[in-house]
């Protein structure tokens, strides 16, 4: 990351640009067959809006390992992983087998099976904290646990992190990703409701602040606190993984535990990307600060819908007495919690972690070589399984420095060099690559590979 890194033609960004989306759009005729189908009924030609691209959608066919097909016959290593869910690689024999076990012994009771058990009793062990409950995806965790946290303190008003996406449930699809000049000053930062259909009742009870300042986060909760409206919970990630990856400063996570413990605010971590991702305990290991609730979901499950809440003791005892009610049908399904057992037992062991750490080390190392070697604007940050390449030639410490300073040009380039020489990487400008436990040396090589072909075309005399 240097401040004086080479001053790419922005021209032939664009030309190279141009080349990589028309050999794309050659090489997906398939799948835009597939969208003009799906279109007639799928809005949009999609399940979730997430899966929409321009100009067409990549529609998958199958995957195994750390391999994924597409429609046309396309092979590619999966360093999407479904947002960062298929740390197991794709269909992981240790989870199919115990799955066709469950399958056939019945899929749903809505009652409880000893998986469940298990489960939450290596949750437990995992993360040190005594209570668990489920749900069904992370936006449901991450929903439950700050009703729960309403009912514990009794308060309305929820403080959240500018920039950080929680779900698409109503209180936090607020302040996730706008225009830079709206967002409002560093101290003051706006409240800006992510797309329509969020009611301004809603955004009016939530304050976001920054990444990595707990100063400004204390000011602010100070300043609720006069207003009469001091929140019921801080939601936030340990380490941002929806602007690419944004690690904690020295010292933050530790100052956003004394500031929550001394104001009586619950303190929330979300888990839904980090959760056993980045450790066997997820964030609450790798930086040693345990919040009052932590929600977990995608790679828990092993491919299927499983998302989990922990808690305290004090906390959770608001559930345990009936005054919050956490329910829901297919919370425990059988199938998924033999598959999360199966995923917690025999394949995210210790030695998947070593392994997972090698690989990363050996990606990021690789990806450093590279922009050393062609002076380029950015550098490597990663933690666990996941990583990225950040075009910033200043370091990214939140929303606004992110905004300001990131490329979502060269952003939009790496991924349309990625999918045409065989790396499937999730888009846009905001993700992060996942590392399966399947992956090899082979893998990351290639994808410095593929990052190297990139940095050469774009410096070249």
């Amino acid at each position: 990351m240097s401040p004086t890194a080479t001053q790419l033609d922005r021209t032939r960004i664009k030309e190279l640009t141009e080349r990589e989306e028309e050999k794309l759009n050659s090489r997906t005729q398939k799948s835009k067959e597939m969208f003009e189908r799906a279109s007639e009924h799928l809005s949009g030609g999609v399940a979730s809006s997430y899966q929409l691209r321009e100009p067409w959608p990549i529609y998958m066919e199958r995957g195994s390992g750390p391999m994924v097909w597409d429609v046309d016959g396309n092979e590619m290593y999966d360093f999407h992983n479904g947002f960062g869910s298929m740390v197991q690689g794709h269909a992981n024999p240790a989870i199919g087998r115990v799955v066709q076990a469950r399958y056939e012994q019945g899929t749903h009771f809505a009652a409880p099976t000893e998986d469940a058990i298990v489960v939450g009793d290596e949750l437990a062990r995992r993360w040190g904290i005594p209570k668990w409950r489920y749900t069904n995806s992370g936006s449901e965790a991450t929903m439950d646990a700050i009703r729960i946290a309403r009912g514990f303190t009794g308060r309305d008003d929820v403080m959240k992190i500018f920039g950080s996406y929680h779900g698409h449930h109503d209180t936090v699809m607020v302040s996730i990703g706008v225009e830079y000049d709206k967002i409002g000053d560093h101290e003051n930062l706006a409240s800006l409701p992510y797309g329509a259909g969020i009611p301004q009742s809603t955004v009016d009870l939530v304050v976001a602040v920054p990444f990595n300042d707990a100063g400004a986060m204390e000011r602010r909760l100070l300043k609720m606190k006069d207003e009469g409206r001091l929140p019921a919970c801080v939601i936030m990630e340990a380490a941002m993984m929806n602007l690419g990856v944004v690690l904690p400063e020295p010292g933050y996570l530790e100052e956003v535990r004394r500031i929550t413990a001394e104001h009586g605010v619950v303190l929330i971590f979300d888990e839904v990307k980090t959760g056993v991702t980045i450790a066997a305990g997820g964030a609450v290991e790798k930086f040693g600060v345990k919040p009052d609730l932590v929600t977990l979901a995608k790679a828990l499950g092993g491919g299927f819908p499983v998302g989990a809440i922990g808690g305290t003791e004090e906390v959770m005892a608001c559930v345990e007495d009936g005054s919050v009610y956490q329910v829901g049908t297919y919370n425990g399904n059988p199938l998924c919690m033999a598959a999360a057992r199966a995923n917690l037992e025999e394949v995210l062991t210790p030695d998947a972690y070593v392994k997972l750490d090698h690989l990363n080390d050996r990606i990021l190392a690789g990806c450093d070589e590279v922009i050393a070697k062609h002076n380029l604007p950015g550098y490597s940050v990663g933690i666990g399984s996941k990583g990225c390449v950040t075009f910033s030639t200043e370091k990214v410490v939140d929303y606004e420095t992110f905004k300001a300073n990131q490329d979502a040009e060269l952003c939009d380039l790496a991924w349309l060099f990625n999918m045409n020489r065989g790396i499937f990487m999730t888009p846009g400008r905001e993700e992060e690559w996942t590392l399966s436990v399947t992956h090899t040396d082979e893998a990351v090589d290639r994808y410095v590979e593929v990052f190297e072909e990139m940095a050469f075309e774009l410096t070249k005399p």
